[in-house]
């Protein structure tokens, strides 16, 4: 009987969800540090729709010139977390699995209000069909070194005190879909099979770049500056104590890239011991946009603040901050004690939110809190506070232009 030789490793990384807010980060990340093929799944009607929107994705990020460098380094693949199979034929399965000794699953619904069933369509259901895929890859392919899946810290649920890597929510109490539904996914991959190289990624509220502030999420902690910012905030319903874990989408970026080699397991990446505090936002706030602090009251009194003499346009604000006002009334603190052995050596570490603020509200404000389209362009004008390079390795991220960055590669 003849021996078929195993396909040898093409050193490619399939990565989901290159254009949502985090995928793309690590996307750009994974083409300026490393000289690897990236094979991108995207919902797209055909190959050329997906490289369309793989292009886009890159431009908005590091500029035209560099995005067709980039681009070349690609292969797009349409494909969609909603359909069996990820609506891939046989032989498209065949070969990625052959191809690919990595996947980095970063596509998800982010939405907190959206119905539970379709939430959990994307990010439960989803998560089994990349495990499938991940499995086929492990068994035909040149072996599967890992599988990433970028989960939310905010699995912990409605729950106080530390909440470590190693742990998982024992009851059914969560705030919104995306929580439960995430928490779900996780379950779901660990119980999948022990032969699984699986890491879990776990990043608290994502903000923008330190270098730059670019964000193509202004959600959670920006909609709220956004209406203090207008003078449509009068009051939040929080606790002035409850931890605000924030951290910058370049360092989830560098923390997914970074555990390249870790053994298997759950990774916090969050500010953890620099996590901030509701009055201390509140109070970079109020310096940054030179207005008076609103009055923090009780979240069980939301109603009543609703019921004072307000304007419509301040009923409307806080009517609608109702999704992320729970997450400025918590009292879990996350763990990173995993993660941080792993990375610290390596130069990588979350900072406090007061060093990059300014630069995250210059993004912001440049793009007229996202309803401007974001871009490198943008991202340049904004850099006005000076960061490292050591403290921010993407090059994209500190303001550089697009043919210094090609020139250093």
């Amino acid at each position: 009987m003849t021996v078929m030789p195993r396909p040898a490793r093409t050193d490619a990384v399939l990565l989901t969800g290159v254009t949502g807010f985090v995928g793309t980060a690590v996307l750009v990340r994974l083409l300026e540090e490393t000289d690897r093929e990236v094979v991108a799944l995207i919902r797209a009607e055909d190959r050329a729709q997906a490289a369309a929107r793989l292009y886009d994705a890159l431009e908005e990020v590091v500029g035209a010139d560099v995005a067709e460098v980039y681009a070349q380094r690609c292969t797009t693949v349409p494909a969609d977390l909603l359909r069996e199979d990820l609506g891939l034929r046989f032989a498209e399965r065949e070969e990625l699995a052959l191809r690919c000794d990595e996947i980095v699953h970063c596509a998800a619904s982010v939405s907190f209000d959206l119905p539970l069933a379709e939430a959990r369509a994307v990010n439960t259901a989803g998560a089994a069909r990349i495990a499938e895929l991940a499995e086929r890859a492990l068994v035909r392919g040149a072996g599967l070194r890992r599988l990433v899946h970028v989960s939310t810290a905010y699995v912990a649920g409605v729950r106080d005190g530390v909440f470590g890597e190693d742990d998982v929510t024992n009851g059914p109490a969560f705030r919104n879909t995306y929580e439960q539904t995430k928490h779900e996914a996780e379950e779901l991959l660990r119980a999948w099979s022990p032969a699984l190289p699986l890491q879990i990624v776990r990043p608290s509220i994502v903000v923008g770049a330190r270098g730059t502030g670019w964000t193509r999420s202004f959600n959670v902690l920006y909609w709220p500056l956004r209406m203090f910012a207008s003078g449509r905030l009068p009051v939040i319903p929080a606790v002035p104590d409850a931890p605000v874990d924030v951290v910058p989408v370049d360092y989830v970026a560098d923390t997914i890239l970074g555990l390249a080699g870790a053994p298997p397991g759950t990774y916090h990446a969050v500010a953890g011991r620099h996590a901030s505090t509701v009055r201390e936002v509140i109070d970079l706030a109020a310096r940054r946009f030179g207005i008076p602090a609103p009055a923090v009251v009780d979240p069980g009194l939301l109603d009543d603040a609703l019921a004072r003499p307000l304007t419509t346009r301040q009923r409307d604000a806080l009517d609608r901050a109702r999704l992320y006002f729970p997450y400025f009334a918590l009292q879990v603190r996350f763990d990173d004690r995993w993660a941080r052995a792993i990375l610290a050596p390596r130069g990588i570490a979350a900072e406090p939110l007061d060093d990059y603020f300014d630069t995250l509200m210059d993004y912001a404000q440049r793009a007229a809190w996202g309803r401007t389209p974001a871009s490198a362009e943008i991202a340049g004008q904004a850099s006005t506070t000076s960061v490292p390079a050591a403290r921010s390795p993407m090059r994209w991220l500190v303001g550089v232009t697009a043919t210094q960055t090609n020139a250093t590669k």
